[in-house]
């Protein structure tokens, strides 16, 4: 890893960027990518620089939603101290962000050393992709029965309890393949959350998840990040956040008036690729 080039930093950066907050698995992607560069997916420091450049799209996501962030703090620290306070929509969404955050942080730490090690096998990713797909198909007919009767919830109506179930639905993501945002989404609108309100959750949610996972990643393997040097980290976080960025934007725009169903398609078909080069040999699982 400690080859890692300026090159393999940008590819890196680009496919962490495209697939952060699309449903279709970032980890997933990565851990494919990571193969056909060459490198060794289960090494630590891969699996640090992984989870590094991560913040890159957390930092797009404070940008993009800045005013929002600021908004729901304020609202949330109103309420704690104020009963009427807490009449406020926003101090509702922020208690669903704040309780939501919790298990994946639980679980992601109990479960750490099977994340980085086990479950980085592409044979995990191939099986993962394909089985929640099943979910979010299951998700979207959900949701069209809310949508039928006129029973969708837009943002004010998100409640704390929301925040939990999304939350422990969360988890399923650290499993490579599932798709973090995929799982978030998926849940959200299963609840009869709209569309852009639910990928709205997702990207709040993923502000605490990915930066604690980013930050614990690169304090617990500092050595293996510092033999790559830091030019190849930092490119990768700037090239993540710019691309994530864009990505953002336009999963913002595809979701007002789109399906989760293209992604499932391409889920699909990826993992169907994925299963023929690796039952043939192209691509070892790890």
């Amino acid at each position: 890893m400690a080859d890692l080039s300026y090159l393999d930093a940008v590819v890196l950066g680009i496919v962490e960027g495209l697939t952060e907050y699309l449903p279709v698995s970032s980890t997933g992607h990565l851990t494919v990518t990571e193969k056909l560069l060459g490198l060794q997916v289960d090494e630590a420091a891969v699996t640090a620089y992984t989870a590094v450049i991560q913040l890159g799209a957390i930092a797009a996501t404070l940008l993009y939603f800045f005013r929002d962030i600021i908004r729901f703090a304020v609202a949330w620290f109103r309420g704690l101290g104020s009963e009427a306070a807490r009449e406020d929509p926003d101090y509702g969404l922020a208690w669903a962000v704040v309780i939501g955050s919790i298990p994946v942080g639980i679980v992601g730490f109990l479960a750490r050393d099977l994340i980085s090690g086990g479950l980085r096998s592409l044979w995990v990713v191939a099986a993962a992709l394909l089985l929640w797909s099943v979910v979010m198909v299951v998700a979207e007919r959900v949701y069209a029965r809310y949508e039928a009767r006129g029973l969708l919830r837009g943002e004010h109506s998100v409640r704390p309890v929301d925040g939990l179930v999304i939350g422990l639905v969360q988890c399923f993501s650290l499993i490579p393949g599932i798709s973090r945002s995929g799982a978030t989404i998926s849940a959200g609108i299963a609840r009869g959350i709209d569309r852009v309100t639910a990928t709205r959750l997702s990207f709040f949610l993923a502000i605490p998840a990915l930066t604690a996972a980013g930050l614990f990643q690169a304090v617990e393997e500092k050595d293996g990040l510092s033999a790559l040097g830091v030019g190849p980290v930092l490119l990768g976080l700037v090239v993540a956040f710019v691309v994530a960025y864009a990505s953002i934007a336009w999963l913002l725009r595809f979701v007002a008036s789109n399906t989760l169903i293209p992604f499932v398609w391409y889920r699909v078909v990826l993992a169907i690729v994925l299963i023929g080069v690796l039952a043939t040999g192209v691509l070892s699982a790890t």
